[in-house]
């Protein structure tokens, strides 16, 4: 067999995929080792403090080993997989096995006629190691089958001729794949009572659920007899039972990443939030008659996109709000342009992507762009550069049908919208009540460097757009 150098092994680091980002959690492998990778091929899924990123290798080889398993968070800068590249990648593609134990120390691990495949995670056990008794001289196509089998198996396609149950050896620990070790943990399995069914005695997830059938209490018979054992009481029921009342969510990726922004920028800028109440039923009749428009077909118009277009007019008429505060330099920075971001919830939290000079865009454009930002969030594909740069922010609350709320500014910027729900009420309207489309606003902003006669103005000129959106056209 080849014998690989150190030249010959590539290490891929985990990548700093937005700026300032200092690690990651591997959410999901798609190689294991043994695969042919090329370059740009993806072959991870991880996730930031900001969003869930594919990760492509950036060069061709073969897969030698994962440095760590799915679930792991990892530094940025630390090597996450080894590739063997060249010559190694010839060496690296013949049928190995390697038995691993759980942890470097473990005890002695009996090795095999062939070489396996490291398990994902584990890496090759330092500790010293002794010969299985071979059951009988083994042909090298029959090492090959067995590799193979073991391959398959860490690959996710099952056994392939999986050999006859055994139990582990007196000595040793049983083998499986950190997926497997995890279910029979959640499930409460000492894999050390399984009989394993892959080959080489590895541990399956089958074998684990077969253990849970054998040990689950049989069904009652028909006729129990009357003197039955009474069923324990309560006190007497294991204090594990106790932790179904509860479950624990790890602050980790992007909720944590939230978590400490919002503490940071609520203990940092002094927010104020003012509100205004609206009639916004010229709004809504012009969003009904934007969807006729043949301009926009294929675009997503709703409130929002009015909105967003009445706070971008506001700020054009008063620039300072459109700033931030730079604590280092002591200095407020007013930006010349808008990147407008739009809070969006998501399965992995709340996020803010912006449109990138949103204020250079027309009312299509901005239909376009709210609409790709969106289904973006929607589908876990939001980038970290699409969540940076943002200068103000709209977060509607309307959709959960919340009247209003005092929204915390997002970290850098210094003004933030909230929308409530548009609901019919009665309203004065030329001097009787009638029903009409009302809305709440709600503009929080840093007092540092916004006070209250610009943030009222510019709350005071979004409200007056929504009320009469033709000042789209004569303020724009």
């Amino acid at each position: 067999m080849t014998t690989m150098t150190d030249s010959s092994v590539r290490e891929f680091k985990m990548p700093d995929v937005g700026e300032g980002l200092t690690e990651a959690e591997i959410l999901k492998w798609y190689v294991q080792p043994g695969d042919t990778v090329t370059d740009g091929q993806v072959v991870c899924e991880v996730e930031t403090a900001k969003a869930a990123v594919e990760l492509p290798i950036p060069y061709d080889g073969v897969v030698r080993e994962l440095h760590f398993p799915e679930g792991t968070t990892v530094d940025v800068g630390t090597s996450i997989i080894a590739v063997a590249v060249g010559d190694g990648a010839a060496a690296a593609a013949e049928p190995v096995q390697e038995a691993v134990a759980d942890t470097p120390a473990a005890e002695e691990e009996a090795k095999p006629a062939a070489r396996q495949p490291v398990l994902v995670g584990y890496g090759v056990s330092t500790s010293s190691t002794r010969r299985r008794p071979r059951k009988g001289a083994q042909a090298p196509a029959a090492a090959q089958d067995a590799s193979a089998a073991i391959q398959a198996e860490m690959n996710g396609h099952g056994p392939v001729a999986p050999a006859a149950p055994a139990a582990p050896a007196g000595g040793d620990r049983p083998l499986a794949k950190p997926p497997v070790r995890k279910l029979a943990k959640d499930l409460g399995v000492d894999l050390a009572t399984v009989v394993p069914s892959g080959p080489d005695g590895v541990i399956t997830r089958e074998d684990v659920h077969a253990a849970v059938a054998a040990t689950a209490p049989a069904a009652a018979p028909e006729a129990a007899p009357a003197t039955a054992a009474p069923a324990p009481s309560p006190a007497a029921a294991p204090a594990s039972s106790d932790t179904a009342r509860e479950t624990r969510v790890p602050v980790k990726g992007v909720r944590k990443a939230t978590a400490a922004a919002m503490v940071g920028s609520a203990f940092t800028a002094p927010h104020v939030t003012e509100f205004v109440t609206v009639d916004v039923t010229r709004t809504m009749k012009l969003v009904e008659e934007l969807k006729q428009d043949k301009e926009y077909t294929g675009l997503r118009v709703n409130p929002l996109l009015l909105i967003a277009k009445a706070l971008l007019v506001a700020i054009k008429r008063n620039p300072d709000i459109n700033a931030s505060w730079d604590e280092a330099a002591q200095e407020i920075v007013v930006k010349h342009y808008v990147n407008l971001g739009i809070a969006a919830a998501t399965p992995r939290g709340l996020i803010v992507p912006n449109i990138k000079d949103a204020h250079a865009q027309t009312l299509p454009q901005l239909a376009g762009s709210l609409g790709e930002l969106v289904s973006t969030a929607r589908e876990g594909r939001t980038s970290p550069s699409a969540m940076q740069g943002g200068t103000v922010t709209i977060t509607n609350v309307g959709v959960f049908g919340v009247d209003t709320g005092t929204p915390i500014l997002n970290p850098g910027e210094s003004a933030i919208l909230a929308v409530g729900a548009i609901k019919l009420q009665p309203w004065v309207h030329k001097g009787k009540v009638k029903p009409r489309q009302v809305t709440t606003l709600a503009l929080s902003f840093d007092h540092r460097l916004v006070d209250g006669e610009l943030g009222s103005k510019v709350l005071a000129d979004v409200a007056a757009v929504l009320e009469q959106p033709k000042r789209l056209i004569s303020w724009a």
